[in-house]
This record gives structure tokens, C-alpha cells and sequence, in this order.
């Protein structure tokens, strides 16, 4: 499995609460943390000023109408880990309908989104980035009410970094979110 990217490879580590990602010279490598960060959607933190800009509405929200090119977004940074190899696997999964994107718009340019898996009743969030103020985060709002309005139960956002902890996200044990994983994958939740 080291060196494969293929989507039933990938599917399978989902699975199994393992992910990939790439290092600096496009080596995959494949990581189950322990703890694990998630984001329970009853304690997503919504700023005052992030509800401003919210009130404002200043971006269009779409979804999975420009997939890829959040992917790209994503990877176009400094030190990434999203290799042309991830992004050919993950449009290939955005095709069979189980990635997807959150994409903010202003101006009919796309200037936040995020992008990531979902499974039954999992979502695992791989990426986001913001070219606007608070434009993924908007992107993240809308995403979490989307999946709650869907029946998903349980929102992967793999490592815990001070962005996300200001957004809400914790960290649980591996075995608590393997055993969450397990129930969230029985369900049959539809995008």
C-alpha cells in the first residue's frame, strides 16, 4: 500500500481510518494519529466577526462545481502535500460521487473552498484555503450545515492545528474514533 494511490486503495484506508498524504518529493505515506481531530458540529465556533461577514453574504456558496480547481488551490502553497498524484486520485473520486468541494465565489472568482471524503455517515475534510477574508471559513459553515441537514455523524479533520481548534475541533483517542468511524459507515447518508 506504500506507494499505491489508486481509488480502491484509497477507499479501503479510509475505511479503516488511515489516510494519505505526500511528502516533499511526491512520496505517499499513510497515517492512523492517535489522538484524532474531529469537528463535533454542535461545537463549530462561529466568531462575531465570522457572523458578520456571514450576514453580509458576501460570497456565493456552490458545491463540487469546481472540484479540482479547489484541489489545486490547496496545493498551491509553499510546502504541500497534494502531489498531482492526489489530485488525479481525488478527481477520480469527486467523478464516482465521493469527494466533494465547498467553494466560496465573489465576482465569478473562486476565492475559498475545502475539499474531502465522504463515506456513509463520515466526512473526512482533507484541505481548505482562502484567497478572501474568511472565505473558507464560510465554506466550513455551510459544509457543516450541509452534513448535519444530511444525517452525517462524524467529521474527520485528521490533525488538530490552532486553525481548526479556533473553529472548534478536538482531538478523541484512536480507538474512540475507529469506533465512531465503524457506526458512521453503516449509515447511508446522500451528499
Amino acid at each position: 500500500m506504500a506507494d499505491q494511490l489508486d481509488v480502491a486503495t484509497v477507499l479501503y484506508a479510509y475505511t479503516r481510518g488511515i489516510f494519505p498524504m505526500a511528502d516533499s518529493e511526491g512520496q505517499i505515506h499513510w497515517y492512523a494519529p492517535d489522538p484524532r481531530a474531529i469537528l463535533e458540529h454542535e461545537r463549530l465556533h462561529v466568531s462575531r466577526s465570522l457572523r458578520a461577514t456571514l450576514r453580509k453574504g458576501l460570497y456565493e456558496i456552490r458545491m463540487d462545481s469546481a472540484f479540482t480547481e479547489v484541489m489545486r488551490a490547496c496545493a498551491a502553497r509553499e510546502e504541500t502535500w497534494i502531489s498531482e498524484t492526489f489530485i488525479q486520485t481525488y478527481t477520480e473520486l469527486h467523478h464516482l460521487g465521493l469527494a466533494h468541494s465547498v467553494e466560496a465565489w465573489h465576482a465569478g472568482q473562486l476565492v475559498g473552498g475545502l475539499y474531502g471524503v465522504a463515506l456513509g455517515g463520515a466526512f473526512m475534510g482533507e484541505s481548505m484555503f482562502s484567497r478572501a477574508p474568511d472565505a473558507s471559513k464560510v465554506c466550513l459553515v455551510a459544509l457543516v450545515e450541509h452534513l448535519k441537514s444530511r444525517g452525517y455523524i462524524l467529521h474527520d479533520v485528521q490533525f488538530l492545528t490552532p486553525h481548526l481548534a479556533s473553529l472548534g475541533a478536538s482531538e478523541i483517542p484512536r480507538r474512540e474514533y475507529e469506533r465512531r468511524l465503524r457506526h458512521a459507515l453503516q449509515l447511508s447518508c446522500t451528499w
